[in-house]
């Protein structure tokens, strides 16, 4: 994308203050993740992390523009999405350590972390399977005769799966206020995507079910964020869905536990390609940005990431007789059917 057309772009409705919130989200991503990756290198954790490092701005572009009501699933590497949406690093970190002090109570770690309270619905380990709970909070939301939206996040791989094609066909037949936002990384784990689709963009599935698709570039913030403001916008007046896929790349392993296996040019072709250093770039050009500032502004995230640390560390297990607590929900049985009070 051109300088220009950027510039004209951030002015349409990001002030400069927006800007440097989303550059200091990124970051904090980005050190919340190198430092979760060092920590379980050096000594383990309960959770085995699967880094969204160069994919920061898409759950930041994305989730910036939510109202707090508004819903969100996050993919695998959500931890964009949940800083975004205004979760503690402390809680998030405290869900790595898998602490009682974390939204589970230490059942869970922060993989598919939910907090109602943020918006964040919990996920599950199947790939995939988010797509068709988006499908039901988009149904909620239209039965209550809101004008909330929810955002549906998913990997390459997940888009070859039932669940997407069901949840995809049902969410346009009913017009769902639904994103989908498709982060293509180019692998599902090791498999290149050219190994298992011949499509180039997943967004031309979107025509298959009569919805709109739009193949962005999901290395630059910008482009995620007016491309889901403007998919939102659609869905809060009730004209349903939108298929968004990002093209994105991440540059760790699909998890810390792998060796990378990966081409050394594609690598260095991506990290060439770094979302912030892109994003840092035009802050620099345009002098919303300037040497003090981002030395502030990293000082002040690696503070806090050190504190989320601490208070990780320092919080305590969940109590073995806790196990049994949250497990089931309270209701009465009526038509055969349980109704959770």
């Amino acid at each position: 994308m051109q300088k220009r057309e950027v510039k004209k772009r951030s002015q349409n409705n990001l002030k400069s203050s927006d800007l440097i919130s989303m550059y200091h989200l990124m970051v904090l991503t980005r050190e919340f993740e190198t430092r979760v990756s060092q920590i379980h290198s050096q000594k383990g954790l309960p959770e085995l992390p699967h880094s969204c490092i160069g994919e920061e701005a898409i759950g930041v572009g994305s989730c910036y523009g939510l109202r707090k009501d508004d819903y969100v699933l996050p993919s695998l590497r959500g931890r964009s999405a949940f800083l975004t949406k205004g979760i503690p690093p402390s809680v998030i970190m405290a869900a790595a350590y898998g602490k009682a002090a974390a939204p589970s109570k230490g059942k869970w770690t922060s993989h598919h972390m939910g907090d109602l309270e943020k918006g964040i619905l919990a996920g599950s380990l199947l790939i995939g399977s988010q797509i068709p709970i988006a499908v039901g909070a988009g149904l909620a939301f239209k039965i209550k005769k809101t004008d909330q939206v929810c955002l549906c996040y998913f990997g390459d791989g997940a888009s070859n799966r039932g669940d997407f094609h069901e949840g995809m066909n049902i969410a346009a037949i009913l017009r769902l206020p639904i994103i989908f936002i498709c982060e293509n990384n180019l692998y599902a784990i090791d498999t290149h995507v050219e190994k298992v689709m011949l499509i180039k963009n997943i967004a031309l599935r979107a025509h298959g079910y009569g919805i709109p698709g739009k193949t962005i570039d999901g290395n630059d913030i910008f482009e995620v964020y007016y491309a889901v403001q403007k998919a939102i916008n659609r869905a809060r007046k009730g004209k349903g869905p939108t298929l968004i896929e990002c093209k994105t790349y991440r540059l760790r392993p699909h998890c810390e536990r792998y060796q990378e296996d990966r081409p050394k040019e594609e690598l260095e072709f991506w990290w060439d390609r770094c979302p912030i250093k892109r994003f840092k770039t035009f802050l620099f050009n345009e002098k919303v940005l300037d040497k003090e500032k981002e030395h502030q502004i990293i000082e002040e995230v690696k503070e806090k990431i050190s504190q989320a640390v601490k208070f990780a560390e320092e919080s305590p297990f969940p109590p073995l007789e806790g196990i049994f607590e949250d497990v089931y929900a309270n209701g009465v049985i009526q038509g055969a059917r349980l109704c959770v009070k």
